[in-house]
């Protein structure tokens, strides 16, 4: 198929599921929550998860219940030291949204420590987990895998390391080997609690990709000003940072102070379901709308900043 077919098949699987299941059950681990103005745009639908190997890395594997065409990749780079099961209701929530989440545990040495710390070797062993599990007559994704086109989501370590994945960089601490360079199956990433801070200083960044940054803005550990130089010093757009009131560093983990994880000395004044879900959806929509959604476009470019009272958003085209 070529990457013309994909891309309008993919916009009406994308139609498809936010306009025909409003009368179905709310996904499993992502139950939305109304806005300030009591309205959920583009209804999501149920998910379903199986378990599956990228390399050697255990992934739970999250997707629309029912689908019947091809759906894009969201591989999710996880934190620091967090365990991927405190992803699962961020994944769910994205997932909703019309697309196969993929959450690896990623382990391996990061100067003298051994722990989860994402690499951007995962790009290319996440692209060809997506060809062989589409051709996988056993999976319940085979077929439906859209094999051209894969997004990024982040948190902390792993959304810096989405940072030098979007400039298609090899450089220390996130590339494990001798070169990167970007695929062009990679098309946009949304990063939470991110920065690119060095000692003070913010490094030019010449991202080849669209990139969001969403910044809670309790957050105690990547702080609210980090991700605003960091925004500053993102070169091209479309670029995109939203400001999430009462959210900490892991307002995006299924609990707070993960298990094993650095521990946050910001408090969250959002319960976890509410700064997971509006954390999810804004990342779920600014990736549709990168991927040629028009309703996704008007509504983080145009209406979702005043229907939804707990943010505050800046994009630049």
């Amino acid at each position: 198929m070529s990457r013309m077919a994909r891309s309008s098949r993919l916009r009406a699987v994308l139609a498809t599921l936010a306009l025909a299941v409003a009368a179905l059950a709310a996904p499993i681990g992502a139950t939305p929550a109304a806005h300030a103005d009591g309205v959920t745009p583009l209804q999501p639908v149920p998910v379903s998860s199986y378990q599956s190997k990228i390399v050697n890395d255990g992934t739970t594997v999250y997707y629309p219940t029912g689908v019947t065409g091809e759906l894009p990749v969201a591989l999710l780079l996880q934190g620091g030291k967090v365990h991927r099961q405190y992803y699962s209701q961020y994944a769910a929530t994205v997932a909703s949204y019309g697309f196969v989440v993929l959450t690896p545990n990623h382990k391996r040495l990061n100067f003298v420590d051994v722990d989860y710390y994402t690499s951007t070797s995962q790009v290319g062993e996440t692209l060809a987990w997506m060809d062989t599990e589409n051709a996988t007559a056993a999976s319940p994704l085979a077929g439906h895998i859209d094999t051209d086109t894969m997004v990024l989501l982040g948190h902390s370590f792993g959304g810096a390391t989405g940072l030098s994945i979007a400039e298609g960089a090899c450089s220390i601490p996130f590339c494990t080997k001798l070169t990167f360079s970007l695929p062009p199956e990679v098309k946009a990433g949304s990063f939470y609690g991110t920065n690119n801070e060095i000692l003070g200083f913010y490094p030019a960044i010449d991202n080849l990709i669209p990139v969001q940054l969403v910044q809670g803005q309790s957050d105690g550990m990547a702080e609210p000003a980090q991700a605003e130089s960091t925004y500053g010093v993102i070169a091209n757009g479309p670029k995109q940072i939203v400001r999430l009131t009462g959210a900490n560093h892991y307002g995006i983990t299924d609990v707070q102070n993960p298990s094993g994880a650095e521990a946050e000395v910001g408090p969250q004044a959002l319960t976890q379901a509410q700064s997971i879900e509006a954390a999810g959806r804004w990342a779920a929509l600014w990736l549709r709308a990168q991927l040629g959604d028009a309703s996704a476009a008007t509504y983080v470019y145009s209406t979702g900043d005043a229907a939804d009272g707990q943010v505050t958003v800046t994009s630049a085209p």
